[in-house]
């Protein structure tokens, strides 16, 4: 093989080389930095991309990966990479300890979600933006934290999260990144406030119980009265009712009783005054012989007197006793 047939291949080869050195596979939801002798010049998309080989490098970036051990546990390092991940990324941040306005010491573990929307300003506005991000929220949650105080940390997660997300969305917009979602994982206080605070939530268990069962006998007591009251108003309406029936009854049998009488007077009557005989001396004479029957029923000795006019009265019974079979 001739010397001129080798550099051919050389040649060849180095143009292979040089073509293949220029082409770059960028995975989906990521991006690369391209600069050109030292100064930016391009972002590569997702895809198959063409860059000039030896003028064209990527740029490195510090970035915070996640490792696992041989045990399965996993551990973050700061390491670089040549390419910006686009997508979602969480940050859980070691406890930390902050100090409330009332100075008392809490230990807190946060969670950060955050995503890159410039790539550009993400590498080139901010050294380390793991570290940056993680730093800022640190010292944005001890200022929130330190201007309330503990049963305020404790009940407004929800009002910390929130103004926590929003001043760490707007300091860190400068950096191309934007801040989804901040949430407070676990809020430690020391041991001696967790021992006051379960004291102070059996004592308030305890009110509760006893305010239950208050409430409860109050209730028993209300309910119990209300049926004696409820029982007094029946029998009050049924003695009233019982008592209109039987009123009702007795105005009834008195007017059946005086139609009788008053039916009896009238035949009395019109007997006697065919026979020309008053009416009125003889209901006299019954009344008397009635009275004259119910004291001879009573025992013991009795002196009876007797007006003049009831003799002659009786006398005419005995005439009007004779008319009574004579009409017969």
């Amino acid at each position: 093989m001739s010397f001129l047939m080798i550099f051919m291949i050389v040649c060849i080869v180095l143009v292979l080389f040089v073509l293949i050195s220029g082409i770059r596979t960028v995975q989906q939801s990521t991006v690369v930095i391209i600069e050109r002798l030292g100064k930016f010049n391009k972002i590569l998309e997702s895809g198959i991309n063409v860059i000039i080989p030896f003028v064209d490098k990527v740029r490195l970036i510090n970035s915070r990966v996640t490792r696992y051990d041989s045990s399965g546990k996993t551990y973050v390092i700061n390491e670089y990479v040549n390419h910006v991940d686009l997508r979602e990324r969480v940050f859980d941040f070691p406890k930390q300890n902050v100090i409330t306005r009332d100075n008392v010491t809490l230990e807190i573990d946060a969670l950060l979600y955050f995503q890159i929307s410039d790539a550009f300003k993400a590498v080139y506005e901010i050294e380390n933006i793991a570290m940056a991000i993680e730093k800022l929220t640190q010292t944005t949650l001890r200022n929130i934290i330190g201007e309330l105080e503990l049963d305020q940390t404790l009940s407004s997660r929800d009002t910390i999260n929130s103004k926590l997300r929003l001043i760490l969305d707007e300091a860190t917009d400068k950096w191309g990144v934007k801040v989804n979602r901040v949430e407070l994982k676990d809020i430690t206080p020391p041991k001696e406030i967790r021992e006051a605070m379960e004291k102070q939530m059996r004592a308030e268990r305890e009110r509760r119980q006893i305010i239950l069962i208050a409430e409860g006998d109050k209730q028993a007591k209300i309910l119990t009265a209300e049926g004696e009251r409820d029982k007094l108003i029946a029998e009050a309406e049924g003695a009233r009712q019982s008592s209109i029936k039987r009123a009702e009854g007795d105005a009834e049998a008195k007017i059946k009783i005086a139609t009788a009488e008053a039916e009896a007077l009238r035949l009395i009557r019109d007997a006697l005054a065919q026979n020309k005989l008053d009416a009125s001396q003889y209901l006299v004479a019954i009344k008397y012989i009635q009275t004259l029957q119910s004291i001879g029923t009573q025992q013991g000795e009795k002196v009876i007197f007797m007006p003049y006019e009831s003799s002659a009265l009786l006398g005419s019974l005995g005439s009007i006793k004779e008319i009574f079979k004579e009409t017969k």
